[in-house]
C-alpha cells in the first residue's frame, strides 16, 4: 500500500515502476505466500491510498477480490489509464521520398512496382536477419497482410512507393523503440517494459488489454521478440483506425450488426 497525495482525486493514473520502486510502502502483507486468501488490519492516518495486489509469480494472471473494511467511512475507485491512441502520422508524396530509396524500391518490387505479402515477408525477413542487435524468428504471412490492410490507399492489396516509404519510417521508429527497452541487450523485449513501449509508440492501453497482449505476443519466458512486438503495433493500429471508422459520434462505443462484425473479425 502507497501513500499517494501527489495523484490526489485521480483515477486515470498508472502507477509504475519509475514511481513505485522510489517510494517506500506504509503498509503490506506481513507473510508473502502463496495461498488463496490473505488478511491484514492496518492503522494509517488520514490520506489516500493505492493498494496494489500481487500474484506470488511474477507475470502471471490471475482474478482477485479485494475487500477493505473500515471504522470509519472511505470510498474506493480503481486507478486506471484510459484506453487511447495518439500516432503521429507525416503526411508523405512521392516528391518527398529520397531518390536512392526510389532506385532501392524498383528493384526489390518488380515490373508491377508493388509488392504483395508474399514479397514484403521475404523483404522484412532479409533485413532483420542480418541484424545482431534484435532476435526474430521471421515475420509472419499473416503479420505481412496486416502491414498492407493497415498501409495500402488504393485498395490494391500491395504497397505502392509511397506506402512502402510510410511502411519503412514506421519500421525504423519501432525498432528505436524496441532497442530503448531491452536493457539487457538481449535481442528481446520483457514483457513487463511493454506497457512504456507501447506508450512511446502512441498506444495508451490499461492492464487487461496488456495482459492479452503478453498472452499472445509472449514466448513461455514473457519476452518479446522484434517481430513480435511489429505485429502488435500493426495489429493495434488497425484496431484503433477501425473502430475509430465506426464510431461516429465520438462515444467510445460502437455497435455491430452481423456483416460489420465477420468482415471486421476477417480483417
Amino acid at each position: 500500500m502507497f501513500l499517494c497525495e501527489q495523484f490526489k482525486g485521480q483515477s486515470n493514473v498508472r502507477l509504475g515502476p519509475d514511481i513505485l520502486l522510489r517510494r517506500t510502502a506504509v503498509a503490506r502483507s506481513h507473510t508473502f505466500i502463496n495461498m488463496r486468501e490473505v488478511c491484514d488490519r492496518f492503522k494509517l492516518p488520514p490520506g489516500e491510498y493505492a493498494i496494489i495486489p500481487s500474484t506470488f509469480e511474477p507475470h502471471r494472471k490471475g482474478s482477485f477480490i479485494l475487500r477493505v473494511f473500515t471504522e470509519k467511512q472511505a470510498d474506493a475507485s480503481p486507478m486506471e489509464e484510459d484506453v487511447n491512441a495518439n500516432i503521429h502520422e507525416p503526411d508523405v508524396g512521392e516528391t518527398d521520398v529520397d531518390p536512392h530509396f526510389k532506385h532501392l524500391f524498383i528493384q526489390i518490387s518488380g515490373s508491377d512496382s508493388e509488392i504483395s505479402a508474399f514479397e514484403l515477408q521475404q523483404i522484412l525477413n532479409k533485413v532483420v536477419t542480418q541484424r545482431a542487435d534484435v532476435k526474430t524468428d521471421g515475420f509472419g504471412l499473416q503479420t505481412c497482410r496486416n502491414i498492407i490492410s493497415l498501409l495500402d490507399m488504393d485498395g490494391s492489396a500491395k504497397l505502392g512507393l509511397v506506402e512502402f516509404h510510410a511502411l519503412w519510417t514506421k519500421i525504423q521508429k519501432y525498432l528505436e523503440i524496441f532497442k530503448s527497452h531491452d536493457s539487457d541487450s538481449s535481442g528481446t523485449m520483457s514483457s513487463h517494459e511493454m506497457r512504456q513501449a507501447l506508450a512511446e509508440a502512441g498506444f495508451q492501453v490499461n492492464s487487461t488489454v496488456i495482459q492479452e497482449i503478453v498472452n499472445r505476443y509472449a514466448d513461455a519466458n514473457y519476452a518479446i521478440d522484434f517481430d513480435c512486438f511489429v505485429g502488435c503495433l500493426i495489429r493495434l493500429e488497425m484496431l484503433f483506425k477501425m473502430f475509430r471508422s465506426l464510431d461516429k459520434r465520438n462515444r467510445g462505443k460502437i455497435e455491430l450488426d452481423i456483416q460489420q462484425w465477420l468482415c471486421l473479425a476477417i480483417n
